[in-house]
């Protein structure tokens, strides 16, 4: 397990490097082929959204899933870029005033504080649509079939039966549109599309990229659905227990609001044993590749161990 620890986190921080040294290349000054111009105010503010912060986890189980299927190269990197560009864009969205109006984000002025919210908007748009442009170009796979996969993989985990129908649910828990009754499936509902459905997603894109069929893609979608789960129960643990100093943004808005969460639901206790749980089902889902799993199996302990 130790031998499997160490070399998860190193691989978690090569991934993270590598990954932001291909998302400061894309959000460079200079126009590309096919673009009249890039307007300097929109990039400055799209590098504040995108670069310097994170873990880089959605990326990073892209990477690894096709590494454990035996993919490398920059494939695998373009398609965990493309995602967090996705989630780069729904925090810059997410952040703004009409949602859930933060100041901060990874220690630093959100981007409609440091810029405005017209210029939020652009920078929320721009990531989203740039992340399609590096999934569709070639260069992220000679397959078109392979390409498309991935296209509609991400549109569907990031669109309205995912994230954006979660954050949906989201705004409807706090009361904003009547009368609010959650129950413990409308949670674990909204969460698996607000939260899950990228994460799930990520390891998915692995598969895809691979060329691996479908009972692995099955596998891999499984394991991510388990590990995205498990993440937004973790997510809400550290919302009651950290501080802001540790997690870079705000804390205890979720319980001011009074949006339902697993905590409340099952207890701190009972939300700590779902999360172990979870990892578990996580690493069953894995069980057939073996120790070649290792490193996966291992990034879901860490998405219930971090403390931000």
């Amino acid at each position: 397990m130790t031998d499997a620890k160490s070399t998860f986190s190193a691989r978690l921080r090569d991934a993270a490097d590598r990954v932001e040294s291909m998302l400061v290349a894309l959000l460079g000054d200079d126009a590309r082929d096919g673009e009249i111009a890039r307007p300097q105010r929109l990039m400055q503010a799209m590098r504040h959204g995108a670069l310097a912060g994170g873990k880089r986890l959605r990326p990073f189980l892209a990477i690894e899933a096709a590494r454990m299927l035996g993919a490398t190269g920059d494939g695998p990197l373009r398609a965990g870029v493309s995602i967090e560009l996705v989630h780069c864009y729904s925090l810059v969205h997410d952040d703004m005033p009409a949602m859930d109006d933060d100041d901060l984000r990874r220690g630093k002025p959100t981007v409609h504080k440091a810029y405005d919210d017209a210029t939020a908007i652009l920078v929320g748009d721009a990531l989203q649509t740039l992340a399609f442009e590096v999934l569709a170009d070639p260069a992220t796979h000679e397959d078109g079939a392979v390409r498309a996969g991935l296209i509609l993989g991400l549109a569907r985990a990031s669109g309205l039966g995912g994230m954006v129908g979660g954050q949906m649910l989201d705004l409807a828990a706090e009361g904003r549109y009547g009368e609010r009754v959650l129950s413990q499936a409308d949670i674990r509902t909204l969460q698996a599309m607000k939260t899950g459905a990228i994460l799930a997603f990520s390891a998915e894109a692995g598969a895809i990229i691979a060329g691996a069929g479908a009972d692995v893609r099955a596998r891999l979608l499984a394991y991510g659905k388990a590990l995205g789960a498990a993440f937004q129960i973790a997510d809400d643990i550290l919302d009651r227990e950290a501080s802001a100093e540790d997690l870079g943004k705000a804390v205890g808005k979720d319980a001011a609001l009074g949006k339902g969460t697993l905590v409340d639901a099952l207890g701190m206790d009972g939300a700590r044993a779902e999360c172990a749980r979870l990892v578990d089902e996580a690493r069953d889902a894995l069980s057939p590749f073996g120790a070649d799993a290792a490193v996966l199996i291992e990034a879901a302990r860490f998405t219930v161990a971090r403390k931000n």
